[in-house]
């Protein structure tokens, strides 16, 4: 039950990321009708802002304490964030929880970001083919992936979580199976957030006289617009949040995967897998799809599975893709009509 339990959390925490990126690309291809492989690139640029914001608060000012010295004998010196030495407590505050207040400084930048890629690109291809799409948005995550590989290295760069939420949390315990199962606070945050991610985009498309417009425009375009209504307006700001989605899933999950030039292209293919299997175009299905494959990768990655089936963990998502289109060629919630000759 334990290792139940664990592997349960585990396929949540990785299917919140999975839901979460999907989120963005379904509604993207939804509003737009493109097919946009820049999309993993997004998320990457989520888990640099962090890395940004993070460096930011821990640029230091140095003194020197005469009173302390160093083993050769020289004065001491003291390095001290800045925002500390200006703060006080609550500047090391800030340092201390830089990760999750780093979503403030990524939301606005993601959104520039976005609006950004779509007027400035995306727009050019609204009536071209999807291969044509592809292609092109492709060639502009390489670029992206490339520019942060020149301005940040190679190497991921750690990013530590708040030391309140480092520890692990007694699962076992609030589930009243005894001790002993215990789970990383970060990652049950992660997962947290992510669904107040995913219920928050779901109340403003569902709820809100916007998000209202947003489906009525994603089901017929050209009679919303017959009403007066720039619904191409509206296309273009939903794009923008689908960026914030996909930079904010990137920022939290910076400190369980290292920020790297290449997280945005490891997390793109599956995204787009969790895509096909929800059904193109489907919210509900993309958020579906993302927690389910998530937790079949993680019970797939258990030794008692793979001792079994070897490598079964890697390729079980592209197995259940394969199950799903066969028998339901447009996925688990797709609707007619998408992507369909």
């Amino acid at each position: 039950m334990n290792e139940f339990v664990l592997q349960l959390l585990n396929g949540l925490d990785k299917g919140g990321a999975y839901a979460l990126i999907a989120l963005g690309l379904t509604l993207v291809f939804g509003t737009l009708g493109v097919v946009n492989f820049a999309h993993g690139a997004l998320f990457m640029i989520g888990a640099f802002c962090a890395v940004v914001f993070s460096r930011l608060l821990q640029l230091e000012t140095v003194t020197v304490d005469p009173e302390r010295l160093t083993p050769w004998g020289s004065p001491m010196e003291i390095r001290t964030p800045l925002v500390q030495a200006w703060l006080g407590d609550f500047g090391a505050f800030l340092v201390q929880y830089s990760v999750p207040l780093s979503i403030f400084f990524a939301i606005p930048v993601m959104l520039l970001v976005g609006l950004a890629m779509e007027r400035g690109l995306i727009r050019f291809f609204y009536k071209r083919t999807h291969a044509e799409q592809i292609l092109v948005t492709f060639g502009l995550a390489i670029v992206i992936q490339e520019i942060i590989k020149a301005n940040f290295g190679a190497n991921p760069i750690p990013v530590s979580a708040p030391a309140a939420l480092s520890g692990s949390a007694d699962v076992g315990a609030w589930l009243g199976l005894g001790g002993g199962i215990f789970y990383p606070w970060w990652r049950l945050a992660y997962l947290g957030f992510a669904i107040s991610i995913v219920a928050l985009v779901i109340v403003f498309l569902q709820f809100t006289t916007y998000g209202m417009v947003v489906r009525a425009g994603m089901e017929d375009r050209q009679t919303v617009g017959f009403l007066g209504i720039n619904i191409q307006r509206r296309f273009t700001v939903v794009f923008g949040i689908a960026a914030v989605v996909a930079g904010l899933a990137g920022v939290m999950y910076t400190p369980i995967v290292p920020p790297s030039y290449t997280m945005g292209m490891d997390f793109l293919v599956l995204s787009f897998v969790v895509v096909v299997v929800g059904g193109m175009g489907s919210v509900g299905g993309a958020v579906l799809a993302g927690f389910l494959l998530g937790i079949l990768q993680s019970f797939a990655s258990m030794n008692e599975i793979k001792s079994i089936l070897p490598g079964i963990d890697q390729v079980i998502i592209y197995l259940v893709a394969v199950v799903v289109l066969l028998t339901m060629p447009r996925g688990l919630m797709g609707r007619k009509g998408v992507m369909e000759t």
